[in-house]
């Protein structure tokens, strides 16, 4: 029998530069039409022996030559120097490009919230889930099969997950070509649907269920091979302007800040950051089926002299109660999502602002309506 449920999570549509405040596309084209903002763009451009060196941090500035330091204080009053870009638009890498050419005084190791090259829009709009297409899911199936049966259910889920699946494949696992379809999975589906993908709770004795969840991103052929030292890995990462944007978007987004640790913006951006990640040098993952505690793939043996920087970048994901917390929360709303009941046969998951005794709004957790889930769909299973 064939089964349609094109009507679940519809995909988000992709962003264009006009939608953002400040493009960074857009603000290069204001400047390629002055010719002052022109000249001391493209003498910054040059300030780099390659797209892919990394800019010194501000306490290594003055190593910078006088002329480049010159371009890039021409450019401060420029709009290039406010621009923004989002990990949905079209032509993300030329943005972040444009984005890093300005930046060259920012320490990728600082924790400030201006920091960060993404610009997020965010939709009033609620997810509107029919479920009537679906047939009996078995009582006892995990959540995390659950959340699959979503994907496969819906067109574009499925075939982007079918993608990663086949290039993660141990038979044809190529690593540059997994990490690529893991970035498209987590760009292109519905962020419902990609978050309730990997962010599936499971009961601590059910294993079978966290190890599903464990190898949602294929990790024998995502991770390294070998596990790097952890300064090695982001060091690697600070060559690659997607993975660099990505790691200061997690940076600024899920630094625990007060006594408690909460998140210095909104949980809902920290688990976006985080999910980000996936597909970068800088991959973190769950470390066991019977936790969801996560970490980066990497080491701090060897690190010398760096240890304590080395221990501080490892804690940042492994001991960070923002993140913690934020994907805690998540799972319990997934979990209540499954436990409520209702004759109707369809749901909306709306985004609803969450007081927080924080400077910074907590996530946004949606209220909703829910009907017993039909069909389980065996080709789930990986």
């Amino acid at each position: 029998m064939h089964v349609e449920a094109r009507g679940i999570f519809p995909g988000n549509s992709v962003p264009t530069e006009s939608r953002l405040t400040n493009s960074c596309i857009q603000a290069k084209k204001k400047c390629q039409a002055d010719p002052a903002c022109k000249a001391a763009y493209h003498h910054l451009g040059s300030c780099t022996s390659s797209p892919s060196t990394p800019w010194p941090s501000e306490e290594g500035m003055s190593s910078m030559s006088a002329d480049c330091l010159e371009a890039a204080r021409q450019l401060r009053n420029s709009s290039l120097i406010g621009c923004a870009c989002h990990r949905r638009m079209k032509n993300q890498a030329t943005c972040l490009q444009i984005y890093w050419t300005v930046h060259p005084a920012r320490s990728l190791g600082d924790y400030e919230l201006d920091v960060s090259p993404y610009e997020d829009t965010v939709t009033s709009k609620p997810w509107k889930v029919n479920l009537s297409k679906l047939n009996m899911l078995k009582p006892d199936a995990d959540l995390c099969l659950k959340f699959a049966t979503l994907c496969t259910l819906n067109d574009k889920c499925d075939q982007l997950r079918k993608a990663f699946g086949k290039a993660c494949s141990e038979t044809h696992c190529q690593r540059r070509a997994c990490l690529a379809q893991l970035r498209a999975f987590f760009e292109k589906a519905a962020e419902p649907q990609a978050q309730g993908l990997l962010l599936c709770p499971c009961a601590p004795t059910d294993a079978s269920c966290g190890e599903r969840r464990r190898n949602t991103i294929a990790p024998s052929c995502a991770l390294p091979p070998v596990t790097p030292n952890c300064l090695d890995l982001r060091r690697l990462c600070h060559t690659d302007p997607l993975c660099r944007s990505r790691l200061v978007d997690f940076q600024t987004h899920c630094h625990p800040v007060g006594i408690q640790g909460t998140c210095a913006t909104e949980q809902s951006r920290c688990l976006r950051a985080y999910l980000g990640l996936i597909g970068t040098a800088m991959t973190p993952n769950f470390i066991s089926r019977v936790n969801a505690s996560v970490a980066l793939s990497c080491t701090c043996r060897g690190s010398g002299n760096m240890q304590e920087e080395c221990e501080q970048l490892e804690k940042s994901f492994s001991q960070n109660s923002c993140l913690k917390e934020a994907i805690a929360a998540k799972m319990r709303f997934h979990s209540q999502l499954f436990s409520q009941d209702s004759p109707d046969t369809t749901f909306s998951v709306m985004p609803q602002q969450n007081k927080n005794p924080a400077v910074w709004p907590q996530p946004r957790l949606p209220f909703l309506s829910f009907c017993t889930f039909t069909l389980l769909l065996l080709q789930t299973l990986w």
